[in-house]
C-alpha cells in the first residue's frame, strides 16, 4: 500500500477505534506518515518506543490505598483525557514479555486499573520479520487484535512530501531520474547503509551544510551506500554545471537544451522552481527545444510549483501544440 493510501487507512482506522499495525521496511517513513495522520485529524501523537520498556513500564508502579489493597499507578506517560493517537513504534521489535503486557492495552483499552480514554487510538507499527531488523515473531493473540496494513515507498507520494519538506533539487531531480534508488534494501546483503527516503533526506541535510568538496562523497555513501552514492555524484557534477536559470529565462532561445536524460531531468527539476505567470512564456518556448517527453515534464514541474501557470496564454498555447503527448 502506498503511503497515500496508507495515511487514507488510518484515518478509517483511527476513527473507527480499530488497532492498526503498519508493517514495511526500514527507512521507507512509517513514523512520519503516523505523524503526518495525526496532524490531519488535528490530533496529538503519543510515541512510545516499545523496544525500550520493561514490561513493569506499562502497569505502573503497586501502592497501598485506602482500602489497605494494593493499587497500581498508571505510568504518566498514558494519556488520562482528551483525544489523540497512541502510537506503540517497533512493538515487534519489543521482547515478548512486554508485547504481552501490551495485549490488553490494544484490545480492552486497559491495563489493570488504568482505562485508556475514548478519544484515543492506538497505531502500531515495526519492520517485517524478513527484513533481518531486531523483531521478536509477534503472538498471534496479539496478531489478531490489529488491522495489518504493509507499507511500500512510492515516489510520487515521496516527491510531495519531499516538497513540503525541503529537501533539495539536487536530491529530488536524481530521484527522479533513478527512481529505483529511492528505496534500495536488501536483506540478505550486509550493508550498513542503503537507499532509503528516510537516507535521502540525510543526504540533503547533509548538502544543505555546505560539506568540503573532499568529503562529500563519502559523506553521501556513509547515508545511502556506496553504489548509490556514485551515481549521485555523477548526477551532482552535471547538476552543477546546467546552464544558469536566470540565463535560460534571459533567452530560453538560445541557452542549451540538453538532450541527455540525467542533464534534462535536472534542468527541468531547476526551472519549474523558477514557474510563475510572468515566466511562462520563457518557459515554454524552452520546454519546445527539449525532447517531448522532458518539456512535458519542465510544464508539470511549472504547474506543480505554481498552479496558477497553467491558466496563462503561454501554457495553453504550448499544451495545445503538444496535446499528443501532454495528457
Amino acid at each position: 500500500m502506498i503511503p497515500s493510501h496508507v495515511g487514507r487507512a488510518l484515518q478509517t482506522c483511527i476513527a473507527a477505534r480499530q488497532p492498526v499495525f503498519l508493517w514495511g521496511p526500514p527507512g521507507v517513513g512509517k513514523s512520519q506518515v503516523a505523524a503526518q495522520t495525526a496532524a490531519v485529524l488535528h490530533l496529538p501523537l503519543l510515541d512510545i518506543r516499545a523496544v525500550l520498556l520493561d514490561p513493569v513500564d506499562l502497569r505502573g508502579l503497586p501502592h497501598i490505598g485506602e482500602d489497605r489493597r494494593t493499587h497500581w499507578r498508571a505510568p504518566a506517560f498514558l494519556p488520562t483525557d482528551g483525544a489523540g493517537v497512541l502510537f506503540l513504534d517497533e512493538l515487534n521489535a519489543a521482547p515478548p514479555l512486554v508485547q504481552a503486557a501490551c495485549y490488553q492495552l490494544i484490545l480492552d483499552r486497559a491495563l489493570g486499573e488504568y482505562q485508556l480514554p475514548d478519544g484515543w487510538a492506538v497505531l502500531a507499527a515495526g519492520n517485517r520479520d524478513q527484513d533481518r531488523a531486531v523483531t521478536h515473531r509477534m503472538p498471534t493473540a496479539l496478531a489478531n487484535r490489529f488491522v495489518h496494513l504493509d507499507f511500500e515507498p512510492h515516489l510520487p507520494d515521496w516527491l510531495a512530501w519531499a516538497e513540503r519538506a525541503g529537501i533539495r533539487p539536487e536530491v529530488t531531480a536524481f530521484l527522479r531520474f533513478r527512481p529505483a534508488l529511492l528505496h534500495d534494501f536488501d536483506p540478505t546483503r550486509a550493508d550498513r547503509a542503503f537507499p532509503s527516503p528516510r537516507s535521502w533526506a540525510f543526504v540533503s541535510a547533509l548538502l544543505a551544510a555546505r560539506p568540503d568538496a573532499a568529503i562529500e562523497a563519502s559523506l553521501v555513501a556513509g547515508a545511502v551506500g556506496e553504489g548509490a552514492a556514485v551515481e549521485f555524484d555523477a548526477f551532482l557534477r552535471l547538476w552543477r554545471e546546467l546552464p544558469d536559470t536566470d540565463a535560460v529565462l534571459a533567452d530560453p532561445d538560445a541557452a542549451p537544451a540538453p538532450r541527455d536524460p540525467a542533464v534534462a531531468t535536472a534542468i527541468c527539476e531547476a526551472l519549474g522552481r523558477h514557474a510563475r505567470p510572468e515566466t511562462m512564456p520563457a518557459l515554454a518556448r524552452y520546454a519546445a527545444r527539449l525532447p517531448a517527453e522532458f518539456g512535458v515534464l519542465l510544464m508539470r514541474e511549472a504547474v506543480r510549483n505554481d498552479q496558477t501557470t497553467a491558466a496563462t496564454d503561454a501554457f495553453a498555447a504550448w499544451a495545445r501544440d503538444n496535446a499528443e503527448v501532454f495528457a
